[in-house]
C-alpha cells in the first residue's frame, strides 16, 4: 500500500529515543509526502518529488491530499474497564465536596468497586469494549488499562481477564497494570495491613501465575496507600519479575515521585504536587513523569508544571487518565488542546509527549509512536486543516479522519 500526496507527514523518525528538554518542540516532518506500508508495518516514507510515476501507478494508492497524518495516539494511563458511571459524584463536586470527602462517604473508588463486583465478566467486556472503539476512533492506537476497582481477589482476576480478553479481539496495542492496591475496600478500612497481605499472598502470586499484568501500580498517597505499605507491595512484585508504575503526588507531596525512582518505576503520573525536588530527582532518572491534565480539570486541581519540566531538561509523556470518577473521558484531541491551553505547551511537545514518550512509557517505543520504518502503521489521517496548530486550537471540533492500525483502516 502506498499512501500519496500526505499534506504533511508528522514524527518521522528514523532510530527514536525517549525525548527530554528542547527535544519535545521537535517534531520533524516532510511535506508533500508518501508513505509506504508492507502488510502492518511502515515500510518507507518520503517526498513525493522522490517517487517515480511507475510507482504510483503500479502500487494500491491512497490519496491523502490536504490531510496530515500523524502516528498513533499512545494512552499510557487509563482506567478504561469500569462498570457504569459516577454522574452523582460529578454533581457533588460542583456542590463543593472534595474528592477526599466523597471517599469518606463511600464515592469515589469505592462506589466503582461496588459496581464492578455486581457486574458479570461478559457486561464488563462489553463496556468495555464499547470505550476502546471510541478512544480508537479518535485517534488512540496503543492504551495501557489498569484494574483496580475489584479491590478484592476474584473481582481484581475479572478486571485483568477483561483486559487480557481486549488485546485478544483489539488491534490496539494493549497493556495491562494490576492496581490492586488503588485504595482499601470497606472490610478493610481498620485493617489495612490485613488488606495489603492479601494483595502480596493472594493477588500478585495468581497474577503473575496467569501472566495477567505488564505492571504493577499503587495509589501511593497520603490517605490510600503509604510509603512503607507502597514498598512492601512493590517488593513481592519485584520478586514475581513485575515491573512498577506509581500513582504520585496527584493531592500532596507526600515521596511518591522519589520512590518511584528508587524502585526503578517506568513512570510516576500525575504530578499535580512536584516540587523543586522531584524534578532534580527525575532528571537524574529513567522513570518517565506522567501528566494527566484532563484529571486536574475535572477535580478543578492545580495543573501540573510541565513548562517549568520541559525547560529544567526533564521529558515527560501525557495520558489521558480515562476513568469514572475523576476523567471520564478518553479524548486525547481534547487532552492535547488541554495541555497547550494549560500546561502551556508547544502543540509539538504536547504531541510528542501523547506518541513517542507516551510509547516508551508503555514500553513500546520500539514498536510504535513514531513514523519509523519497521514500527506498526499506526497512523491518523486528519480532515483538511490548515496547520498542526489547528488541531489543538479548535478544540471542540473532531478533526480526525480516520485511523489505521497495523496497516488496516
Amino acid at each position: 500500500m502506498l499512501i500519496i500526496n500526505i499534506k504533511e507527514l508528522f514524527g518521522i523518525r528514523e532510530s527514536v529515543h525517549f525525548l527530554r528538554g528542547k527535544e519535545m518542540a521537535e517534531l520533524p516532518s516532510v511535506r508533500n509526502a508518501y508513505i509506504r506500508i508492507t502488510e502492518d508495518r511502515i515500510a518507507a516514507f518520503g517526498s513525493m518529488s522522490d517517487l517515480s510515476p511507475r510507482e504510483i501507478n503500479e502500487t494500491d494508492c491512497i490519496n491523502a491530499a490536504g490531510q496530515f497524518i500523524l502516528p498513533a495516539w499512545c494512552d499510557s494511563h487509563t482506567h478504561l474497564v469500569f462498570a457504569g458511571s459516577r454522574e452523582n459524584e460529578f454533581v457533588d463536586k460542583i456542590k463543593g465536596l472534595s474528592y477526599e470527602e466523597i471517599a469518606r462517604k463511600g464515592g469515589g473508588i469505592l462506589n466503582s468497586a461496588g459496581l464492578l463486583n455486581e457486574t458479570s465478566e461478559e457486561e464488563l467486556f462489553r463496556q468495555s469494549w464499547q470505550r476502546l472503539q471510541e478512544v480508537r476512533s479518535s485517534g488512540t492506537g496503543s492504551i495501557e488499562i489498569k484494574s483496580g476497582y475489584g479491590l478484592n481477589t476474584e473481582a481484581e482476576l475479572k478486571m485483568l481477564r477483561v483486559i487480557r480478553r481486549l488485546k485478544e479481539h483489539s488491534d490496539l496495542n494493549i497493556k495491562a497494570t494490576f492496581l490492586g492496591a488503588h485504595a482499601y475496600p470497606a472490610d478493610f478500612r481498620n485493617n489495612h495491613q490485613g488488606y495489603i497481605d492479601q494483595i502480596c499472598q493472594e493477588m500478585l502470586p495468581r497474577v503473575a501465575e496467569e501472566k495477567l499484568a505488564d505492571y504493577i501500580d499503587v495509589f501511593c498517597e497520603e490517605g490510600f496507600f503509604g510509603i512503607p505499605e507502597t514498598q512492601q507491595i512493590l517488593d513481592v512484585a519485584s520478586q514475581l519479575g513485575i515491573k512498577a508504575k506509581l500513582h504520585a503526588n496527584q493531592l500532596k507531596n507526600s515521596g511518591g515521585v522519589q520512590l518511584g525512582i528508587k524502585n526503578s518505576a517506568v513512570s510516576v503520573d500525575h504530578l499535580e504536587c512536584i516540587g523543586e525536588a522531584e524534578i532534580e530527582a527525575l532528571k537524574n532518572a529513567d522513570t518517565i513523569p506522567t501528566l494527566l491534565p484532563s484529571a486536574a480539570f475535572f477535580l478543578r486541581m492545580p495543573y501540573q508544571p510541565a513548562r517549568k519540566m520541559i525547560d529544567s531538561g526533564l521529558g515527560v509523556a501525557l495520558a489521558s487518565d480515562f476513568n469514572p470518577g475523576s476523567s471520564p473521558s478518553g479524548n486525547v484531541p481534547l487532552l492535547i488542546s488541554l495541555a497547550c491551553i494549560q500546561l502551556k505547551m508547544t502543540p509539538e511537545e504536547a504531541i510528542n509527549a501523547i506518541t513517542i514518550n507516551g510509547a516508551f512509557a508503555m514500553g513500546l517505543g520500539q514498536e510504535t509512536g513514531s513514523i519509523t520504518p519497521g514500527k506498526r502503521a499506526d497512523l491518523i489521517f486528519t480532515k483538511a486543516i490548515p496547520s498542526l496548530a489547528y488541531l489543538p486550537y479548535s478544540f471542540g471540533s473532531n478533526l480526525i479522519d480516520k485511523v489505521m492500525l497495523k496497516g488496516k483502516f
